[in-house]
C-alpha cells in the first residue's frame, strides 16, 4: 500500500481575527475556489477538505469563526481539538492588526495552553494594491509575526492569492515539518 492510499490525518484548524478581515472569504476560497463578494457577518462555519503535504494525506476540519475584538471570545466548544490557528487582519485596516497578539492570547489561555502553531495572515492585499497604500505593511506584519513565533503569509481572498500557501504553512507548523514536508526540528517562516 502506497502512503497517498493511507488513512488521512485529521487535523482541526480555526480561522480567527477581527471583524470584516475576510475570514469567510478566505475559507471559501480554500475550501471551494471561489470568492464570496458580499459580506454576511458568519457566526460560526464549519469545513472541511482534503490536503495532500508531502507523502501525507490530511482531512481538515476548518472552523471559520465570528470576528472576534478585544472584548470576545471564541466559543470555547468550537476550540475543542483545534491543533492551529490563522490569526487574519486586514493589510488595510490597522486595528485589524493592532488586536492580532490579543486574540492569540486569549485562544492559547482558552485552551490552557502554553503556546499554539499560528500563521499570521494579512489578507486583502488587492485592495492595498488597488489604492496604492496600506495601513499596516508587509515589514509589520512579518515582525509582528515573528515576535509571536508564527508564520506569516500575505493573501488576497478575492484573487486567491497566497490562500493555499496560509493553510500549507499552518499544517506544515502544527506537524513540525520544514518546507519540503520532511520531519525536522525546523520551523516553517
Amino acid at each position: 500500500m502506497n502512503s497517498r492510499s493511507e488513512v488521512s490525518k485529521h487535523r482541526k484548524i480555526a480561522i480567527v481575527g477581527a471583524r470584516n478581515v475576510g475570514k469567510s472569504s478566505l475559507t471559501v476560497q480554500y475550501v471551494e475556489s471561489h470568492f464570496v463578494e458580499s459580506y454576511y457577518p458568519t457566526i460560526e462555519n464549519q469545513f472541511t477538505k482534503q490536503l495532500v503535504l508531502g507523502k501525507n494525506n490530511y482531512t481538515l476540519e476548518i472552523c471559520d469563526t465570528a470576528g472576534q475584538d478585544e472584548f470576545s471570545l471564541v466559543n470555547t466548544k468550537s476550540l475543542i481539538g483545534v491543533k492551529g490557528i490563522a490569526i487574519v487582519y486586514s493589510c488595510v485596516n490597522r486595528a485589524s492588526f493592532e488586536i492580532v497578539e490579543l486574540v492569540r492570547d486569549k485562544i492559547v489561555d482558552q485552551l490552557g495552553l502554553e503556546t499554539i502553531p499560528t500563521v499570521v495572515v494579512a489578507n486583502k492585499i488587492d485592495l492595498r494594491d488597488a489604492q496604492g497604500h496600506s495601513e499596516v505593511s508587509q515589514e509589520e506584519g512579518a515582525a509582528l509575526a515573528k515576535e509571536l513565533g508564527a508564520g506569516f503569509v500575505e493573501c488576497s481572498a478575492k484573487q486567491n492569492v497566497g490562500v493555499d500557501e496560509a493553510v500549507g504553512q499552518l499544517v506544515m507548523r502544527i506537524e513540525g515539518l520544514d518546507a519540503k514536508g520532511d520531519a525536522s526540528g525546523c520551523v516553517v517562516m
